[in-house]
């Protein structure tokens, strides 16, 4: 596993086009506005936190880690979970010759696969869903992306939000309130929606952010299609319920 990661960078680090813009999108423009200056900035790392496995946080990093790679190299996923689907990917529009897929089972190697992918300069986003993190291996983390000017994603559980951040942003993805999603005709989800909290942004207090930064989104199941949720007020809502 070391020596295939290495080699793999190693050919895409010396192929590699000249660096472009420092910020990259991350695929929707709404969520843009919820990170400094606009975007996701090179050289970062980006924390998406949510409970369980399907709460849409894999995906709205997956979006953002297309945009990153698009002229910055391959996308590096390192699996501690051993939950990774590949195909999730390819439907998110990342190239399949553009994956490199690390699947680890100890907390060292996973440690060592994620500093190498985001050292090494190879990489245009290094994905990691993990439970592990400690916060000496955050700190590492972060003085690795900022040595290779990639971006890490890293997926983690909802349990860790008052832990302290070493991510330019760490988002919060958990399911709106209120609002279950659309079912089609046979009673089956075809979208759900979701709700992103900004926790933190790096060189911000917890307390300085008086305006709390949060957006809903609805993502279509059979598509993937990203859109923002445009909630009627209250008056509204019964003007439209009453047929006034």
């Amino acid at each position: 596993m070391v020596n295939e990661l290495q080699e793999k960078l190693r050919r895409w680090e010396e192929a590699r086009r000249p660096a472009g813009a420092a910020r990259t999108s991350t695929g929707c423009e709404p969520l843009d506005r919820l990170f400094p200056e606009g975007g996701v900035a090179r050289g970062t790392l980006v924390e998406w936190l949510a409970e369980g496995e399907g709460g849409g946080a894999l995906w709205l990093a997956l979006m953002a880690a297309r945009q990153a790679c698009q002229e910055h190299g391959p996308l590096v996923v390192i699996d501690g979970r051993g939950t990774f689907y590949p195909p999730a990917a390819v439907m998110a529009g990342i190239d399949p010759q553009r994956l490199i897929v690390v699947r680890v089972t100890l907390a060292r190697d996973e440690s060592w696969a994620l500093d190498q992918a985001l050292r090494s300069g190879g990489a245009g986003a290094v994905l990691c869903l993990t439970d592990r993190l400690s916060q000496r291996g955050a700190r590492r983390l972060q003085l690795a992306a900022e040595a290779g000017g990639g971006v890490g994603f890293l997926v983690r559980p909802a349990s860790v939000r008052g832990e302290p951040c070493w991510a330019e942003v760490r988002l919060l993805v958990e399911p709106c309130r209120g609002i279950g999603g659309k079912k089609g005709t046979n009673g089956q989800r075809t979208a759900r929606c979701l709700a992103v909290e900004v926790l933190k942004t790096r060189g911000t207090l917890a307390s300085e952010l008086a305006e709390k930064k949060r957006l809903e989104l609805e993502i279509d199941d059979e598509t993937g299609i990203v859109r923002v949720v445009a909630r009627l007020d209250p008056a509204a809502a019964h003007r439209r319920s009453s047929g006034a």
